[in-house]
Parts: structure tokens; sequence; C-alpha cells
């Protein structure tokens, strides 16, 4: 599949400023737009200059055009939800990589999903998502142990980041509860709180400088502990797997898929 007409949904923000630099180069890609706010401080620069990879005749806006093949969307909850109503008035594949979703907004993806194809994943990296397969057969695994096995998800993210905890933390615990039959979350804990409970998922949210995204899922047992951790560098992983979800997205009838679907785990 060549020369796919690339729309990216946020793209003056510090993930879309990636995904223009990298589909730039990538030769699958034209970048045909670069939706931003006509509020934002940016509008009508260059997406290219602003991404630091000097002027590639695409300027930041928020108007469509008939170029475009396929959408990835990182912007901001609301956001979100208008691009997902703009793909879906066009007919047009997207990929959806923000977090902090409402209901609201999810039952949207999942309502559009049957009109257009779309990859929603809490996590683009290739990395998170095979580590996501790992936990999830740890729990199956640690589910019935002596004892009884507890989990803790611990996730660092920069200090910009606005949502807590993190949707791939989230997404972690979704999948471990699924295996281990447990539906109980705790976020944090201060005071006076008791003997810690077998059947809850803890979270953790830690937000600190540039730090890109970071998760480790704890498995603790009388006399042993499990730890799976992954973290990121840069940005880049994220911007590489949507790039990745977008070529994938693009040959495939309406449905709902994620990076399990694209990384044919």
């Amino acid at each position: 599949m060549n020369n796919l007409g690339l729309a990216i949904h946020g793209a003056a923000g510090r993930m879309g400023q990636r995904l223009v630099a990298l589909a730039s180069v990538d030769e699958q890609f034209n970048v045909v737009a670069a939706f931003e706010s006509a509020e934002h401080p940016r509008a009508g620069e260059d997406a290219g200059s602003v991404a630091g990879i000097g002027a590639i005749d695409v300027a930041l806006s928020p108007t469509w055009n008939s170029d475009i093949d396929v959408v990835v969307d990182f912007s901001v909850p609301a956001g979100a939800e208008s691009i997902t109503q703009q793909c879906l008035a066009n007919g047009t594949p997207l990929v959806v990589a923000t977090t902090g979703l409402s209901s609201e907004q999810q039952d949207l993806i999942r309502l559009a999903s049957e009109q257009i194809p779309i990859v929603w994943a809490p996590s683009m990296s290739t990395a998170v998502n095979l580590v996501m397969k790992l936990a999830q057969t740890t729990a199956a695994v640690l589910k019935d142990v002596s004892g009884g096995a507890d989990v803790e998800i611990l996730e660092r993210h920069h200090r910009f980041k606005e949502d807590a905890p993190s949707g791939t933390a989230l997404r972690f615990g979704e999948l471990i509860g699924e295996a281990m039959g447990i539906s109980a979350a705790v976020h944090g804990r201060q005071g006076q709180v008791g003997a810690r409970a077998h059947n809850e998922i803890a979270y953790h949210a830690i937000r600190t400088g540039d730090n890109p995204g970071e998760h480790t899922i704890v498995f603790g047992m009388l006399g042993e502990t499990i730890e799976l951790t992954v973290r990121a560098s840069n940005r880049d992983s994220y911007a590489v797997g949507a790039l990745t979800a977008a070529k994938f997205v693009a040959a495939q009838s309406a449905g709902l898929y994620s990076m399990n679907d694209v990384l044919g785990l």
C-alpha cells in the first residue's frame, strides 16, 4: 500500500509533531492534513516547520480535504470525539490514540466502528502491547496461587499529562482483572487503610519532568515477587506504532481493532 493520504489530528502537540516528522519520511504516506483548532496559537503555520523538520506545505488547520485516506488522532478527549464524528461523516479509517475518554466518548467510538474501521488503543507502543500479553499470561497463572497474589500498577508520565491513571495503566488493570476475576480498584493510599485486600488492583500515578511513559506491574506473593516493567525513552515508539496502525486500518473493513490486531498478537 503506497502513498496513503495521512491526516494527523493534534498535529501541533508533542506527539503530533513526532507523527508529522516520522510520516514525512515514510514512503507509504503523504501528509495531506495537519488538524488543529483555528484558535491554536500556531494555527496557519506549516506543520513541518512546527515539527522542526522544515516546511512540508501543509498548514495547521481544522479544514478537512478530499485527499485524506486515514486519520491518526493524538489530541484531547473533546478533539477525539470531534474527529471521530468527522471520520464517520466522511467514511474515513481512524486511529484513536487519545486517552482519558469519557464513557460517552468511548461509546461513540464503538458506534462509529460499525461503519468505519477504527484502531483504538491506550498505547501504540509495540513493547507496551507485548508486556500486556505477558501480564495477561502471568495473571492467569497466578489466579489461584496459594496465599493470593497482590497486583499493584505504577505509572510515570510527564508533568503535562492531564489524565490519571494513564489509559495504558487502566488497560493493564482491565486485562489482569479479567484474567484473575478482580473488579475492585484502589487509587493510591493514605491514612489507616488496614490490611491490603487480595481482590483489588491498586493504581499509583506519578507525574514528573518530561517522562514519556513508564509502567510497572507488580505481582506480589508470599515469598516472591514478579515485576513487569516497560519504559519509553522518547515518544517515537508511540508515533511509530500509530503509523503502523494507520497502515493496517486503512486496509480494513468496518470494525473496532486493537494493537493486538495490528501486531498479530
